[in-house]
């Protein structure tokens, strides 16, 4: 009996490290990895219909529409009020590792907007983007002008580098799946947010 109690913790630990990775583990806290494993989750569930059972059967279907109409597909896949509801049921520090608020004013009717942006380089998600980076200088790329520019790119060019460059994002990895996620929910939320600004 006691070999099987065993035999179970090992299975289920075996299992929960499958999710994290040595670049989650140094820059996150284990209760942030479980928010970070519950953006990745929330993200590929609002992706995926009821038969799709992995990231990648879910995923690659819609990347040659994000190439060629933009992000339309996300708009129409992630339901927004849902979207806060997740940032709801993660930890404050986790969500601000990764976001902060910036003023955004739009110039044909000169209101203020709260828009989500990037932490940036204070945040620990920068230090895991460059981590990720230093195996993948796409990922090495990205980290660098998103620390740049502290915003999430808008052009269409992450859905193109993993569209051509398929041996470098492995969409069963745990961290390219965050950093897709992170991504794309970003710029759902930049495009739906219309709380004003003060």
């Amino acid at each position: 009996m006691r070999i099987l109690i065993l035999l179970v913790l090992i299975l289920n630990l075996s299992c929960k490290s499958q999710s994290s990775t040595p670049e989650l583990k140094a820059n996150f806290s284990a209760d942030q990895i479980a928010d970070l494993k519950k953006i990745t989750e929330f993200f590929e569930n609002q992706i995926c219909e009821n038969d799709q059972t992995d990231f990648k059967s879910c995923f690659e279907p819609i990347l040659p529409d994000l190439i060629d109409v933009g992000y339309e597909p996300i708009f129409e896949l992630v339901d927004f009020q849902m979207q806060k509801v997740l940032y709801n049921s993660i930890g404050k520090t986790t969500f601000n590792e990764i976001w902060n608020f910036c003023k955004t004013t739009n110039l044909k009717t000169n209101k203020s907007y709260q828009s989500l942006c990037a932490k940036g380089v204070e945040g620990k998600y920068a230090d895991f983007l460059l981590a990720v980076g230093q195996n993948n200088k796409f990922l090495k790329k990205y980290a660098d002008r998103l620390i740049a520019s502290g915003d999430f790119e808008s052009s269409t060019l992450l859905q193109q580098w993993i569209y051509t460059n398929k041996e470098s994002f492995d969409l069963s990895n745990p961290n390219i799946k965050l950093i897709i996620a992170i991504h794309y929910l970003s710029i759902n939320d930049q495009e739906k947010r219309t709380e004003q600004s003060d």
